[in-house]
């Protein structure tokens, strides 16, 4: 009988893996070993958990210990693997300070990632957070909540296989003030939760521009949506440090000190790779495991997957690093296939991501950068349009803005990103399906897309963007 296939992570990644090959392979032991104690949860729910638009942990949960152990996968929580050795294929699992080693036929890594704290000095003070586990999320969530709580509330913090211990966190009066660290996703997000609690909130970025990824346009729009809902957006502000005595009291930069009494920090995530660190495995340069188009890591046997590993970008074919949960599941789910016999591609990533910023929505995909796209060989030209959501005599139209990204040269679709009010998001689906399709402007100018006046106009703003950009492509010619 074949050794076991071992995973490395409780997770989107770690059990869609788990899955799969135990479905098609069932007479295969299947090992899942988790750190902590929760598996299958949503890291993207938390801002709205602790915003209260989601009651419960629990909601969080994609999937059980019961449920994974009727899929006849032996899963262990509080369960560290420390050590892997490819040479013996023998990983080591440390539990209740003992340790043990479990032989693998094939191995999953699939660590994840944690939140960075550095460079931001005070990061250990008792009310800075990051926004990246289930404990977190309980504890700040009982941070915003009156000490008066009841027992209703209480039942927030019960994921029901596993609750956490939010006495301390609930017993303290809510903050006041409240400092973002980071405008990115989780800083965006977070901002519309805590503005919900009616808190003074403060958010910080670096750089002039709010959600880099998505561009200017993108940008300029959270700005002001964040600025008209109270939130007071700080650009171009580095943090210097975080004081305080016992807790934290202050924000510094250069421009002065910003008395608050909590503190968010969202400056991004870093891959989990230690676990391979002393093995003779291949990164990428983003620092994550670098991966073949099937999972594979340079070392026999020994597969990655989810927000510790690279895949290739959709449009350049080269390395990336984008963790995202799509993904994430999607290659978990190839990974399962190919170790149980049938090897299964983990598929492409174009970036695509969406994020709400109160009633705004943003999307992008693809190549959306200038510089970006230079450095990948293409030569690229962009076009932003702003068109109607729905017909324009039909309520609830809202302006969409959309900025599509071409190489000059072959009218490919690089890249692309929308921002509105109504149902924009989505939209951003369709250029994704270009990139994937490797449609040039022209062609995906000329999609049959549905259109009723409720959903659309007869031109889609995506095509309306198209048909400009095609305009410009063919007066550079």
């Amino acid at each position: 009988m074949s050794k076991p296939f071992v995973v490395v992570g409780g997770d989107a990644a770690g059990l869609s893996a788990a899955s799969k090959c135990k479905r098609e392979e069932p007479d295969r032991e299947v090992i899942v070993y988790e750190k902590s104690q929760w598996i299958s949860f949503a890291h993207c729910g938390m801002p709205y958990y602790v915003k209260g638009e989601i009651d419960r942990l629990e909601e969080m949960l994609s999937l059980s210990p019961e449920e994974v152990a009727e899929r006849g996968i032996t899963l262990e929580r509080h369960h560290e693997v420390v050590d892997v050795d490819p040479n013996e294929q023998v990983v080591t699992v440390r539990s209740d300070g003992e340790t043990f080693e479990q032989p693998y036929g094939d191995l999953l890594i699939a660590t994840g990632a944690r939140a960075r704290t550095a460079p931001v000095g005070g990061a250990e003070y008792e009310s800075v957070y990051t926004m990246h586990s289930m404990d977190t999320a309980a504890e700040v969530r009982a941070r915003v909540m009156s000490p008066d709580a009841t027992t209703v509330e209480d039942n927030a913090f019960d994921g029901g296989y596993a609750s956490v211990d939010v006495g301390d966190a609930l017993a303290r009066e809510p903050p006041k003030t409240v400092a973002i660290v980071g405008g990115g996703y989780v800083g965006i997000e977070m901002a519309e939760a805590f503005r919900a609690h009616d808190f003074e909130t403060h958010l910080y970025q670096r750089s002039d521009t709010l959600v880099p990824p998505f561009g200017a346009a993108v940008s300029e729009q959270v700005k002001e949506t964040l600025e008209a809902n109270g939130v007071t957006v700080h650009l171009n502000t580095t943090v210097e440090s975080l004081e305080g005595e016992s807790d934290v009291e202050a924000v510094v930069t250069a421009d002065g000190r910003q008395s608050v009494d909590l503190v968010l920090l969202g400056i991004g995530i870093e891959p989990n790779t230690e676990l391979v660190a002393e093995t003779a495995i291949e990164y990428g340069e983003s620092g994550a495991i670098a991966i073949d188009e099937y999972g594979r890591s340079s070392l026999p046997k020994v597969y990655a997957a989810g927000d510790c590993a690279e895949k290739h970008h959709t449009v350049t074919g080269e390395p990336e690093w984008v963790p995202l949960g799509l993904t994430a599941n999607r290659a978990g789910r190839a990974i399962g296939q190919t170790v149980a016999g049938e090897p299964e591609k983990v598929g492409k990533i174009a970036g695509t991501a969406v994020l709400k910023a109160f009633e705004l929505e943003c999307g992008r995909t693809g190549i959306v950068d200038h510089e970006k796209a230079i450095a990948a060989g293409f030569d690229p030209v962009s076009e932003t349009i702003t068109a109607g959501s729905r017909s324009g005599y039909y309520p609830g139209a809202a302006e969409t803005t959309v900025t599509l990204v071409a190489d000059r040269q072959s009218g490919r679709l690089l890249g692309g990103t929308i921002v509105g009010e109504d149902r924009a998001a989505v939209r951003i689906n369709q250029v994704a399906t270009a990139l994937e399709a490797g449609l040039t402007v022209s062609e995906f100018e000329q999609l049959d897309l549905g259109y009723a006046p409720p959903f659309s106009p007869v031109w889609d703003p995506t095509l309306v963007a198209a048909k400009v950009l095609r305009g410009q492509l063919a007066t550079d010619e």
